[in-house]
């Protein structure tokens, strides 16, 4: 994997494909790996970037706290060292906050957002439980247990349950408990309106906790568009990745900055993806 110097540290980042630029961004103890899917699926006519956030997967420990307000600089910094003026922007859980705090810091340096399963603000009993939870875990250093429950819950199959294990757990524990702890106290929403450009917003049918948040988004953003994938749930970028591309490559070739600077070649060959997801849903591999 590539690796880049960026505001005083070094991210691991993986680059395929060509066309307009896609940069996505992964939730605390993910990394880069959990969009293998969307790396290899959509890297025919975009260019694909994944990268670990500092302190997790192969990017080394980060010294300065992981702050979202950091994360954006070291994107704005990956971005200069790719020689990528502009691209779209594509957060993944918790981390759709960092493309949002993304496009209101650097609004000239993206064409639109993608959030899948996203949110501008932890505000649920829920949903802060859930994140709660984990930072006490955290806090108590079972890392091989939060590591393979979040690996579990996103993987397809024992296949992608053991990839995503072996690179998360290379991550630190630190920076992992920093990066959550800002989901809980970041807000956005007052000022979504900031935000012009298009954004897709992406939700499973299925996962109930984040509906309010899909409509708090779809309130905020002037020019959305809101989606669910029948029968899904959270874990789109694996578990449902076959209907998550189809959407983002639909909603991607509809836009304006699509049509003019990257225009449909007239004859376009079938996509062959190097590999499926093993299931899109959750069930085969919950019965193993």
């Amino acid at each position: 994997m590539p690796i880049a110097q960026i505001n005083g540290t070094t991210l691991h980042y993986r680059v395929k494909g060509s066309g307009s630029p896609i940069l996505f961004i992964h939730p605390p103890l993910l990394e880069g790996s959990c969009f293998n899917y969307q790396l290899e699926q959509l890297s025919d006519r975009y260019q694909i970037i994944t990268f670990d956030v500092r302190g997790h997967g192969q990017s080394p420990s980060s010294n300065s706290p992981v702050t979202y307000q950091l994360l954006t600089r070291d994107i704005e910094g990956l971005m200069d060292d790719l020689e990528i003026k502009k691209a779209v922007v594509c957060g993944y859980s918790t981390a759709s906050s960092v493309a949002l705090e993304a496009l209101l810091a650097y609004p000239d340096r993206f064409y639109g957002g993608i959030l899948l399963s996203g949110l501008s603000e932890v505000s649920d009993p829920f949903v802060k439980g859930i994140i709660r939870a984990f930072l006490a875990a955290a806090s108590l250093r079972a890392k091989t247990l939060l590591t393979a429950l979040i690996s579990f819950g996103n993987a397809d199959s024992p296949r992608t349950f053991f990839r995503l294990y072996s690179c998360a757990k290379k991550g630190n524990l630190l920076n992992h408990k920093e990066y959550y702890q800002n989901s809980l106290t970041y807000n956005c929403t007052a000022r979504l309106k900031e935000i012009q450009a298009p954004m897709l917003l992406l939700y499973g049918e299925k996962d109930r906790s984040f509906r309010r948040y899909a409509a708090i988004l779809q309130k905020g953003l002037v020019n959305s568009t809101l989606r669910f994938i029948p029968n899904g749930k959270h874990q789109s970028p694996t578990k449902w990745a076959g209907p998550t591309n189809r959407l983002i490559r639909e909603w991607i070739e509809a836009q304006p900055f699509m049509k003019k600077t990257y225009p449909a070649p007239k004859r376009q060959e079938p996509v062959h993806p190097m590999f499926e997801p093993e299931a899109e849903h959750e069930e085969p591999f919950r019965r193993l």
